[in-house]
């Protein structure tokens, strides 16, 4: 029996640490023509709306089901479904699915990698009172709640 090899090339470490990033930007992902969009493109994207494939991409890109990115963006899974691939969804899920794809982001530079992000996001969290992340961002406080954690592992406070 040949004993596998693993990649060393791949370290999963904080990514803030040096400064690069190894995954997909995920607000380009929704249309953003730049890698470090300012809160004007942002605005400017949310007002013209994020196609259905791009929120579809995103889902994926983060492991969300559609029914989870539905809750997220406050739309019925079944009005998100019969979207075209092309329809814009309007401004407000816009908004919110930005605000998702930025949360990941800084989840992802925090945490080191996405499965790492996505593994802590969705288990239970003694700071926030044993609740789940992703269980909270179905408000804006809930997002500030998540991003504030975020800035506490980040700084080594006991979260």
């Amino acid at each position: 029996m040949k004993k596998k090899v693993e990649d060393i090339s791949k370290v999963e470490e904080p990514v803030a640490i040096y400064g690069v990033s190894n995954h997909t930007p995920m607000v380009a992902m929704m249309g953003s023509k730049y890698a470090n969009p300012s809160d004007f493109d942002l605005l400017k994207l949310a007002r013209k709306g994020i196609a259905k494939k791009s929120l579809i991409a995103l889902a994926k890109q983060i492991s969300l089901t559609i029914e989870e990115m539905a809750g997220v963006l406050h739309i019925s899974d079944r009005t998100l479904q019969r979207y075209t691939p092309d329809t814009l969804v309007k401004t407000e899920y816009a908004d919110r699915a930005i605000e998702l794809a930025l949360l990941y982001e800084r989840g992802i530079e925090v945490l080191g990698s996405e499965k790492a992000f996505s593994n802590w996001v969705k288990s239970p969290n003694f700071a926030l009172g044993g609740e789940i992340p992703f269980n909270l961002l179905d408000t804006r406080i809930g997002f500030n709640m998540v991003l504030n954690i975020l800035g506490r592992i980040e700084y080594g406070v006991f979260s």
